[in-house]
This record gives structure tokens, sequence and C-alpha cells, in this order.
């Protein structure tokens, strides 16, 4: 389990799991319009770029129950430096979001090598545009583990 490879003070915060396919479509939509308004306006440009923040309904994670989305907190419930904010896209803080982003903190470095250390021990996947996005059976994590097929899929 995971959690057993987290050092004493610290824990999972668990920003969301599960997503209803409706407001997945509506955060695809949300994003898309972003980008347009920055100036893109080629629809297949525009769902590529959107893509690698919001998964289309039609292969999100989340609306099957295959992903999570995490940070840390310390035993008070202080989240820790992660070095950038979950769902930094939504700012415009996108530099940021990549688990292998560069210019972090040592701190942030440190609790994201720690992220990734206690998820890959349970078979979770990230997705790199995302340090807290994790995943488990679902389509990407049957792409990079090489499995047969995904377990899950939307619900």
């Amino acid at each position: 389990m995971a959690s057993k490879e987290l050092p004493d003070g610290v824990r999972f915060l668990v920003v969301e799991g599960h997503r209803s396919s409706t407001e997945q479509a509506r955060r695809f939509a949300v994003h898309v319009d972003r980008l347009r308004r920055s100036g893109l306006t080629d629809p297949a440009d525009l769902r590529r770029r959107a893509s690698a923040f919001v998964s289309p309904v039609e292969v999100a994670p989340h609306c099957a129950g295959a992903a999570v989305d995490l940070a840390f907190v310390d035993t008070d419930g202080v989240e820790l430096d992660m070095g950038g904010a979950v769902n930094g896209h939504r700012t415009g803080d996108e530099e940021h979001c990549p688990m292998d982003a560069s210019g972090l903190s040592s701190s942030a470095r440190r609790n994201r090598d720690l992220l990734t250390q206690a998820m890959r021990s349970a078979g979770f996947i990230n997705y790199p545009t995302e340090w807290w996005h994790w995943s488990y059976g679902d389509r990407y994590w049957a792409l990079i583990t090489e499995a047969d097929s995904a377990i899950y899929g939307p619900v």
C-alpha cells in the first residue's frame, strides 16, 4: 500500500477521485475555451492541447474511477511544498505542472520524488504533465505497463 512508503508526519491529501462524465465534459470545454481565447483556432490543435491537461470524456480515467489526484499534508493538515498547485493549469501555472518541471525547490523535488516512489510501489502510474495525477487500470496505465488491456473504462 502506498501510504506505507511515507515517512512519519507525511500523509496523502486526496484532492479528487471519481468524476462524473458531465463534470469531465464541462472541464474539457472550459479548457478548450481558455485555449481558444488565447488565440488557438484549429480544432485539432485545440483538442490536442486541451487533452494535455483535461482528458476528453471517452478516455478520461477519472470517469472510470481509475485515477486519483494527490498531494501531501503534514499531521496538522498543512499542505507540503509540491512545487505548484494541483490543477495549476487552471490558474496559468502550466510550467510547474509536469512531474519533471524545472526550477523546483529542493523540498518540492523531494516531495515529488516521494510521491512517485509511494505510488509506483502500489502499481500506479503518473500522467507526466500533471504531477498530482495517478492512475491504475485505465488505458494509459495499460499502455505504460504493457498490460493486455485496461481494467477500467468509463462508468
